[in-house]
């Protein structure tokens, strides 16, 4: 029998750029519509420099906290709102997504945006959240946001902008680095 070298792992990507995007991708609602809302960022590494190549997944609740259940998310067709959206930043690591506000899933909770973060360099995807502004009580009482130190909660909230727009960047590493989650099942 012969004794096999591990190899390295492969890290995430983004090497499939022929099948990731699809028409409208980061339209989770037309952009323009009543109930659209703007949330954009930069994706930095730990040197402060913007990715150029990161692709970014967003799931949420609509408006009301309800998780849609609607198939398609592939197929936009500019009226059903499926909670998904996926983003390729551009070569100043600028992400952009057309989508709603989301409701808190149960009375009291905080609303927010799951998101998962694909970029070269990187063996395995990072989840974070993105947690919106007004609701301060809903914030300080969310189980996330109470287990980390006051810096690190600031990092996970997203600005508001005068036009009702939403900002949020993501740092991958270095003293300002975005808290990222950890679930049981994701290995290293």
């Amino acid at each position: 029998m012969t004794e096999l070298t591990p190899t390295p792992g492969q890290t995430v990507g983004p090497f499939y750029g022929y099948a990731m995007p699809f028409e409208h991708d980061n339209e989770l609602v037309p952009p323009g519509s009543a109930r659209a809302v703007q949330l954009t960022g930069t994706v930095y590494d730990g040197a402060g420099e913007p990715v150029p190549d990161a692709i970014l997944e967003i799931w949420q609740p609509d408006e009301h906290g309800t998780v849609p259940r609607e198939t398609g998310s592939l197929r936009r067709n500019g009226f059903t709102f499926t909670g998904f959206g996926r983003a390729a930043v551009d070569p100043e690591g600028v992400f952009s997504f057309s989508t709603v506000d989301p409701g808190p899933t149960e009375a009291g909770k905080a609303p927010f945006i799951s998101v998962v973060i694909f970029a070269r360099g990187l063996l395995n995807r990072l989840f974070t959240r993105i947690y919106l502004p007004e609701d301060t009580a809903a914030l300080a009482a969310d189980p996330l946001l109470s287990s980390l130190d006051e810096d690190e909660r600031a990092r996970l909230i997203a600005s508001r902008g005068a036009d009702g727009s939403l900002h949020f960047d993501i740092r991958l590493q270095g003293e300002e680095e975005t808290p990222f989650l950890r679930f049981p099942s994701h290995e290293d």
